[in-house]
């Protein structure tokens, strides 16, 4: 029987020991990180910010709530409408006013759900500040709750809960009130998706800002 010699199994002992050390030993990785947050300019914050001149509430909204795609910005857009037309897209959920140069103020908007959505060309034919809302016999007959707003009943007053919002922009079509309005909403959460009775929403910075711009008369195009 061949004898270790000193040196040579102390050797042993060390490596042994590294091996137990390498195998009791847990791989640290790195944490993941988490995806920063887009940063968020002081000309949007201040475009969704609060409204304390408005003759009732209108809080200021998180951006970050909403996709940026549809915060309001004025885009390139060149089109043969003449400047001052609204055009609707129902299907990217965007309304663009056209401007001079081939540009438009774009506002992210809702539209109607399935089943009450519209499309066609028609004109604003007057616009107000913290309307009444008055919902159509048919709402009525769907939602009978909704009666106490009839008409004969002088609708329901403007306020922060008023469907309406801030503004409205009514449509005519062919000297027609078509029922539906270009409106604000606090549901601003809602912007980018179909869940209104047919009219178009906007969040309520947004609809007074547009609301400002928009001339009675203008034409607007439903795509």
């Amino acid at each position: 029987m061949t004898i270790a010699s000193p040196q040579s199994r102390r050797t042993f002992l060390v490596g042994a020991a590294a091996l137990a050390i390498t195998g009791c030993t847990t791989t640290r990785y790195a944490e993941p990180v988490a995806p920063a947050e887009p940063q968020i300019s002081p000309s949007v914050l201040a475009a969704y910010s609060a409204q304390p001149y408005e003759p009732y509430a209108v809080p200021a909204v998180d951006p970050s709530k909403v996709p940026p795609q549809f915060w309001r910005q004025q885009v390139s857009y060149p089109t043969n409408e003449r400047v001052g037309t609204i055009v609707v897209d129902t299907s990217r959920f965007f309304l663009h006013l056209v401007q001079e140069n081939g540009m438009a103020m774009r506002y992210g908007v809702g539209v109607g759900r399935q089943g009450f959505s519209w499309s066609g060309r028609a004109e604003v034919r007057y616009k107000k500040e913290w309307p009444t809302w008055t919902p159509p016999e048919e709402m009525i007959a769907r939602e009978p709750e909704l009666e106490q707003y009839s008409a004969a009943n002088g609708g329901m007053p403007p306020g922060p809960m008023n469907p309406l919002g801030a503004r409205a922009l009514y449509i005519f079509q062919d000297g027609r009130d078509t029922l539906y309005r270009i409106h604000g909403s606090p549901e601003y959460w809602s912007i980018g998706s179909a869940v209104s009775s047919g009219c178009v929403r906007l969040i309520q910075q947004d609809v007074i800002d547009l609301y400002s711009r928009v001339t009675p008369g203008a034409s607007i195009v439903v795509i």
